[in-house]
């Protein structure tokens, strides 16, 4: 744990408490062996979470260029045909 903290110039306790929310985020996995406690990322909750935000990306990019076209014609109802 010293060693992950040392870079980032905070406590072990700091560090162990990041730890601990990226172990609950399950983003990293920790075994503990004796003193050491070993540490491996888990990157596939952040793959799924990329999948998730890339659907969500094309569905507004899809549904704001809709809305985007729809205002830029013109609308017979109104004088002028314009929506500003």
């Amino acid at each position: 744990m010293g060693a992950l903290a040392a870079p980032f110039a905070m406590s072990f306790a700091a560090a162990s408490k990041h730890i601990k929310v990226l172990e609950h985020a399950g983003l990293v996995q920790r075994r503990v062996k004796g003193r050491t406690h070993l540490c491996r990322l888990d990157p596939q909750p952040l793959a799924a979470a990329e999948e998730w935000l890339r659907f969500y990306e094309q569905f507004w990019r899809g549904s704001l260029d809709a809305l985007a076209e729809a205002l830029s014609r013109p609308d017979p109802e109104i004088p002028g045909g314009t929506h500003e």
